[in-house]
């Protein structure tokens, strides 16, 4: 039996159920939850991007150096921004219609690397010890928490009825399971994949925080809402900023 590999899928199946916390939001009634979306759409744009400046920038950097990382964050960021104009001209111009905003679709895509990512890591940790797999699982339960939130509030902002926010949500999750495999059959030519995707997966997040969410979130007239999205955002940036104090210490 390929022990590594039993810890690792037991361990990335655990970290993809935590995709599930928006089931909290099937139990609230339809105009609760609408009140609730935005200041989620600031708590998400405060993750994302204090996600990439404070835990993916940094490990890169200390993985790859600065300007190797530098660059991939830029691919990253212009990858994006191709891939959402081809979106956006396929669904919203293609068909003259746009129910569902293209920024969904970009944050699947955005989640489902980040997840494989962590897969990847997860394996990894597994293959040097048991314990530092733990640990690390730990370590990515602790970030995955506030972003699921986060993703599931995008979904439903940008148009996806609740269950089907859900299930997307779940089935992109899955994807750190197929990193976890990947990574334990790939040994080190996984670890090279993730020093090049960890940045990559950093420029994306940038681009979905600052091009699409943070737009969103000035769209808003009232200033009272304003206020709460923003604060909804420091705590976004303030969770990423706690739990990298928390497992770098």
């Amino acid at each position: 039996m390929n022990i590594p590999l039993v810890w690792a899928v037991a361990a990335t199946a655990l970290v993809s159920l935590l995709s599930l916390v928006g089931i909290v939001a099937l139990l609230v009634k339809e105009k609760y939850l609408d009140r609730i979306l935005f200041p989620l759409v600031g708590f998400s744009a405060g993750a994302l991007i204090g996600g990439a400046f404070l835990h993916l920038i940094p490990e890169s950097a200390d993985a790859s150096g600065v300007e190797t990382t530098v660059m991939y964050v830029l691919l990253g960021f212009v990858g994006f921004y191709i891939v959402e104009r081809v979106l956006h001209w396929h669904h919203c111009h293609k068909h003259g219609r746009c129910d569902v905003h293209t920024f969904t679709h970009m944050s699947l895509i955005g989640d489902a690397i980040h997840n494989m990512i962590d897969g990847f890591i997860i394996a990894g940790s597994f293959l040097a010890s048991v314990e530092l797999g733990i640990v690390t699982t730990i370590a990515v339960i602790a970030h995955e928490i506030p972003q699921e939130i986060g993703d599931f509030g995008i979904l439903v902002f940008g148009g996806f009825d609740r269950w089907k926010a859900l299930g997307y949500n779940f089935l992109i999750a899955l994807t750190a399971v197929i990193g976890a495999v990947l990574g334990i059959y790939l040994g080190g030519v996984a670890e090279g994949f993730v020093r090049l995707m960890v940045p990559v997966a950093a420029g994306g997040f940038l681009y979905i925080g600052a091009s699409d969410l943070i737009p969103e979130l000035h769209k808003e007239p009232k200033l009272g809402k304003s206020v709460l999205s923003f604060v909804f955002f420091a705590l976004g940036l303030l969770l990423m900023f706690g739990t990298r104090m928390l497992f770098h210490a």
